[in-house]
């Protein structure tokens, strides 16, 4: 029986305990697992190198994404340490310009520390992607959408470069998920998940997830996997099972949401541009001067003014106080990170809600001051 997509999710994890019949999948807490006997194992033996809750996590996203094996864990960014991993000093990873802040930090961090080299591209212009490619790179590593400029790659068109120069594509895939894109069936060999956000989906959990396309790759990183040791425990892996279930429902919801306010924004005349790519449910705006950013997040009501992402809850982000805080101000600039520039990640509530809370925060703003932002 060939199950449609919303099945399979809501599926995740059942029928795993035929003790009990258990509909929601037990939590294993237990670090060691009992051996019968020399040489017999139930195929646990330490809960960092496997555990059952976990398991099951990284069947289902590695199923989803259509991968051969998924790692999971103990953030998005513990993700993204495992996958550079796989690098030694003096391999080089190229990146779209832009790219989220905390992934900026860690490779600026493994250049400086470890050597690796990194370099940055208009991934708009497949031309600048081929040309910056050199004997010592090994990788390419990008979003798609980008954040917070929410700019489309195409994936496709990445990966056949990739390829030509054997090269291996690691995709962060946070912000659309596999209900909305599967960079493993278009040529991508990694797949980097914060599970912090849409796939767990509600402000309560921390964890990261990765897939491998190929055998080699995964065998690879699970050997990373368990001597780094940064693993997701039984209790997170079990919350984010339990999000992925209604993953979706709420991603529906919450672009049906976006699309009209990305269309309400786009009215508006505090509002100098508005960045949708059309899908998903982050939407990028400019205010039209960046002392407005202060008074009108001040204003807000309802929508939270909060640095994640992805969950039921509408959040809105400055990137230039707190997600891109990190990268030097001309850079951050100059890669289009303004002081104008607020990101959405847009939530579950009734879009009228939502829509009256930016209305009232609009006409109070043009009254206050601004102020600091932290």
């Amino acid at each position: 029986m060939v199950l449609q997509p919303e099945s399979v999710y809501v599926q995740l994890g059942n029928k795993q305990d035929d003790t009990t019949g258990a509909i929601s999948p037990p939590i294993h807490l237990s670090t060691a697992y009992r051996h019968n006997e020399l040489g017999q194992s139930t195929g646990y033996e330490y809960t960092r190198t496997k555990n059952p809750t976990r398991s099951i996590l990284e069947e289902g996203i590695a199923a989803l994404e259509h991968g051969v094996a998924g790692f999971a864990c103990s953030s998005g960014m513990a993700a993204i340490q495992l996958v550079l991993s796989l690098f030694k000093s003096g391999d080089h990873i190229l990146l779209p310009y832009d790219i989220y802040g905390g992934t900026y930090r860690l490779l600026a961090h493994a250049h400086e520390h470890y050597q690796l080299e990194v370099s940055y591209a208009d991934f708009q212009d497949l031309r600048s992607i081929k040309q910056m490619i050199r004997p010592e790179t090994k990788a390419i590593f990008l979003e798609t959408p980008t954040n917070p400029l929410l700019e489309e790659i195409d994936l496709t068109e990445v990966c056949q470069i990739a390829k030509a120069n054997d090269l291996i594509v690691i995709v962060d895939n946070t912000f659309y998920t596999p209900y909305l894109q599967q960079p493993l069936r278009l040529g991508a060999d990694i797949v980097v998940h914060s599970a912090t956000k849409y796939l767990a989906g509600h402000n309560d959990v921390l964890a990261g997830l990765v897939v491998a396309k190929s055998k080699q790759i995964a065998e690879r990183l699970a050997d990373l996997h368990n001597n780094i040791g940064a693993t997701l425990g039984p209790f997170d892996a079990w919350l984010v099972i339990r999000g992925i279930k209604t993953l979706p429902l709420r991603i529906r919801a919450q672009q049906k949401n976006a699309q009209h306010l990305a269309a309400f924004l786009a009215d508006q005349d505090h509002v100098q541009e508005v960045i949708y790519p059309g899908k998903g449910a982050m939407v990028s705006f400019r205010l039209q001067e960046s002392s407005w950013v202060a008074p009108f997040l001040k204003q807000l009501k309802l929508i939270s003014f909060a640095e994640s992402l992805g969950g039921v809850e509408s959040f809105i982000t400055y990137p230039a106080t707190q997600t891109h805080a990190d990268i030097p101000e001309a850079e951050r600039v100059a890669r289009g990170i303004d002081g104008q520039l607020l990101r959405f990640s847009v939530g579950i509530e009734n879009v009228n809600d939502l829509i009256a809370d930016l209305t009232q925060s609009f006409s109070k703003m043009n009254n206050s001051k601004g102020g600091d932002l932290e």
